[in-house]
């Protein structure tokens, strides 16, 4: 509501003060800065949102006083209010949703990060070592066979299983050296 010694707002005082009166613009709050909030306040659910709205329908206003000439100011005004929610409300949907602090909370710390990369370059030097090199470090090393279990296992003699472990170890090692893991 318009204060006493403050006349109300009139389509004609808008179009005629140009963009520079703050007096107008403050005339325009107070009188429908309350039942534009308001309207705003129900569409968005959100009052900071609600006072954004306002205040970016407002500076519109202020700048565009020509715009509302021949229309009542009120009902302009809750047209460009609802019209900048509804765009807000299509910006949101068009990019991807803005997380909160709760996903850092499952980024892995730093050391768990670095042994995550240490984990996938040596499954890649793995990798390039032949099948057999591959066969036997999993029997020994990963598995825990002795080389009596590993040869059992494989299907070959257990000095076999020796040699193939001494050459996949010195295979293993350069393939990490290449890839910067190696003392």
């Amino acid at each position: 509501m318009s204060e006493p010694d403050r006349p109300a707002v009139r389509r004609e005082d808008v179009s005629q003060a140009g963009t520079a009166d703050e007096q107008l613009v403050r005339a325009l709050f107070d009188e429908h800065g309350g039942p534009l909030y308001g309207y705003v306040l129900r569409l968005t659910g959100d009052s900071g949102r609600a006072e954004d709205v306002v205040q970016e329908t407002l500076l519109r206003a202020w700048r565009h006083p020509d715009a509302f000439a021949g229309r009542s100011i009120r009902a302009w005004l809750f047209t460009v209010a609802r019209n900048l929610v509804v765009d807000q409300h299509r910006a949101r949907k068009a990019r991807p949703p803005e997380t909160g602090d709760e996903a850092l909370a499952v980024v892995p710390a730093d050391d768990e990060l670095e042994r995550a990369v240490e984990s996938w370059a040596i499954a890649e030097a793995l990798a390039a070592l032949r099948p057999e090199h591959r066969e036997v470090l999993a029997e020994v090393y990963y598995r825990g066979r002795s080389v009596k279990e590993a040869a059992e296992s494989l299907g070959i003699p257990a000095g076999t299983v020796k040699s193939r472990t001494y050459y996949a170890l010195r295979a293993l090692k350069l393939a990490l050296e290449e890839r910067g893991l190696a003392p």
